[in-house]
Formats: C-alpha cells, structure tokens, sequence
C-alpha cells in the first residue's frame, strides 16, 4: 500500500494548484461583477476562507467513519470539484448579472453563498487523504506534513503561472478549464488508488 503515497502526494500537489487557480479567477470574475473596494475584497477573500474551515470539519468528521473510505471521498470531491469548475465562470457571471438591480447586502449574500458552497468542497480534502495516508504509514505528523507540503507548493505555483502566464494565454475561462481538468485527472487517480485498496 506504500506505493500509492507519492501518487497522492502528486495528486495533493495537483489538487492545491486548482484550488488557488479557482481563488484567482473566481475572484477576478466576482470582482467585475460588484466592484474592487474593500468590502468586496472582504466578503470574497472570507467566505473563500470560511469555506476552507468548514470544508476541514466536515471532511474531518467524515474521516473518523471507519464504514467510509477517506480515498474514495476525496476522488468524489475531486469529480465534483472538475465539474463545477467547468461551469463556474459562466454561473458566477450570470449570477452577477440577476444580482446587478439588488442592494449591496443582498450582493454581498449571494456571492459568500456562491464561494462558500465550492471552498467547503475543497477544504475537506486534507483531512480525508491524511486519514487514507495515516492508514497507509500509521505516522500522524508525517502524514499532515507531507500532505500540507506539496499542497502548499501546488498553490504557491499557480500563484506563479497564473500570473506570468494562465491568465494571459488561457483567460478566465480557460483557466477555470485548467483547474477543472486537473481536478478531474485527480479525482479519476483517487478513485483507481481507492480500487486498489479495497483489493487489497
């Protein structure tokens, strides 16, 4: 079972990269959408933060089941993540455009609902791949190291290319593609190392 731990290592990395591409263009679209002043910056950098949190609770609290396969979950959240990211920038604009004839607070609603329900998505997936690589090395501390590492670097990356090159080259919809075509790439790695498993 120890060999599956670079590929999930790989596909953490992978995983970290999409997300912080989805923060950036997200950001961007919404941005366009109702402003840049510092009370559109709050809402969406906190609703994307508050996500996160909550997103490590649940994938938490799905973890300690020993009737659920933590892999198995994190290759779902992979699936539905590609699937959504596809479709976000078209939804988040359309979004915004119903949303232009309401008030600010109204706004402000609506776009934390719009990036909080996807970011729940993505921060329940460092506790379930710890759960799954504990289960594989029985090292807590190695575990979450390891895991918070490569996905740090992943973000820390396309941080750098979506500046330098993504944005330019892709646009917001082709990154957006971008991210959702890895996700997916993870999602279907997960699901065969989470087969694997269960064979073994």
């Amino acid at each position: 079972m120890k060999a599956s731990l670079p590929w999930l290592d790989i596909a953490f990395f992978a995983s970290g990269f999409a997300a912080l591409l989805y923060q950036i263009v997200w950001q961007r679209v919404l941005f366009s959408v109702v402003g840049i002043n510092i009370e559109s910056v709050t809402v969406v950098v906190s609703a994307f933060l508050m996500g996160l949190g909550l997103g490590s609770v649940v994938g938490g609290a799905i973890s300690r089941d020993p009737r659920r396969q933590p892999l198995f979950a994190f290759a779902v959240i992979e699936l539905a993540m590609g699937v959504f990211g596809a479709l976000s920038v078209p939804l988040f604009r359309s979004a915004g455009d119903r949303l232009l004839d309401f008030s600010p607070a109204v706004t402000a609603v609506a776009t934390f609902s719009l990036v909080v329900a996807p970011t729940l998505l993505l921060g329940s997936t460092l506790p379930l791949l710890v759960a799954s690589r504990v289960r594989q090395n029985g090292n807590v501390g190695q575990s979450v190291g390891m895991l918070y590492c490569v996905n740090t670097l992943g973000s820390a990356a396309a941080a750098l290319l979506s500046a330098v090159v993504l944005l330019g080259m892709l646009g917001l919809r082709g990154t957006s593609w971008l991210a959702a075509f890895l996700n997916i790439g993870v999602g279907l790695t997960a699901l065969e190392l989470a087969r694997r498993e269960v064979r073994r």
